[in-house]
């Protein structure tokens, strides 16, 4: 057995990993208060894997949630206190070579104000709709060049 390689993020609300394993079979996802043990058969291979974290804080396990797809398996932990930052995923610091931050979804959310939406409930929307790729994010920057365009423009005309 091998651990699964995985990603994570921190939300207001909930923390969010996701575990990138491709045409998973036999997934076994089990949420305790201080632990999440996640186990299943992936790829084309039918490599098992295996991985048990010690979180850094508590979750609420009965709001937990998991949802496989064909690419990864992904979970949302409710955090026990909501609104309390997590530094890291796990209770220890030591640094585990399978586990990575999902540095696309990361956000500073300590000191925006404007979220109304829950993390969880947008989980939960974001689950309704996953599969698409049509819904990219705004690249910053983007439209840097639009600008330098027209600025330019009406410097020579």
């Amino acid at each position: 057995m091998q651990p699964a390689t995985a990603k994570w993020y921190d939300r207001r609300e909930a923390v969010f990993i996701e575990f990138c394993i491709e045409d998973s079979k036999d997934v076994q996802v089990k949420f305790d208060k201080t632990k999440l043990d996640f186990s299943c058969v992936g790829g084309t291979d039918n490599i098992k894997h295996h991985n048990e974290v010690d979180l850094f804080e508590s979750i609420d396990p009965n709001e937990s949630k998991h949802k496989r797809t064909d690419r990864s398996v992904f979970c949302c932990l409710r955090k026990a206190e909501p609104g309390k930052s997590w530094p890291r995923l796990t209770k220890e610091k030591t640094k585990l070579n399978w586990l990575s931050v999902d540095f696309n979804n990361w956000k500073d959310w300590e000191d925006d104000s404007d979220e109304d939406l829950s993390s969880f409930d947008r989980f939960s929307e974001m689950m309704n709709n996953m599969g698409g790729e049509d819904d990219l994010p705004d690249v910053d920057g983007a439209d840097d060049e639009e600008s330098a365009d027209s600025d330019d423009e009406s410097k020579f005309s």
